[in-house]
């Protein structure tokens, strides 16, 4: 039986030796290398065939998106199955449609989970995470209402002082614009997202990405 070939990228040793733990007595699969350095990933791929590139999503050097874009560009037979320690919805969507990603799995995932990940991926499925899925959905909503609200660049400017307990005048001398015209912003952004008080309107923001947590 032709072995599965496997490398590992993560900007930390400790996820690397345990994935390598973790499948290292799993016949079907060969560890073709690993590095804590994406931007060597190219290179090595030149050296070493591989089937199914493991890659962190979260590292300073090069994001695993970036990565991921380029290895799809000049290996486009590799899989890319991509973990991390969040299944954030837009970023597994920039994943899929930036590099065609074919899974992304949680770093909590069990031994069992991540053998049939890798598998399937090989064979040429698709595999991403129950709680990925959900929070892919969660994102996916969170873009329709942002649209249907239609808030303008402005509005969410706004907004965002209005986090940072700014007052009328504050948001007005920080913005070069009025109180009045303040005033009117901040109905209509009460209007549009469905909310009646600061707490709800901050809550709203939370969770529809419009500033950070």
């Amino acid at each position: 039986m032709r072995k599965i070939s496997l490398a590992f990228v993560d900007d930390h040793q400790i996820v690397i030796d345990g994935l390598q733990s973790l499948l290292r007595d799993e016949p079907q699969f060969r560890f073709a290398f690993a590095t804590n350095d994406p931007t060597e990933v190219l290179a090595k791929l030149k050296a070493e065939p591989v089937d199914v590139l493991l890659t962190d999503v979260m590292m300073p050097v090069m994001p695993g998106n970036v990565l991921a874009r380029e290895v799809r560009t000049h290996f486009p037979d590799i899989k890319i199955l991509a973990l991390s320690m969040s299944g954030e919805g837009g970023l597994v969507n920039e994943m899929i449609e930036e590099a065609s990603i074919s899974g992304y799995v949680l770093k909590n995932i069990g031994k069992e989970e991540l053998v049939h990940a890798i598998e399937k991926i090989a064979d040429g499925g698709i595999y991403f995470a129950e709680e990925v899925l959900q929070e892919m959905q969660r994102s996916q909503q969170r873009r329709k209402e942002n649209e249907a609200a239609h808030l303008t660049e402005r509005e969410i400017e706004i907004l965002r002082l209005i986090e940072k307990e700014y007052s009328n005048k504050q948001i007005a001398e920080q913005l070069f614009i009025s109180e009045r015209t303040v005033e009117t912003h901040r109905k209509n952004i009460f209007r549009k997202t469905g909310t009646n008080s600061v707490l709800g309107l901050i809550k709203y923001a939370y969770e529809h990405r419009l500033i950070g947590s």
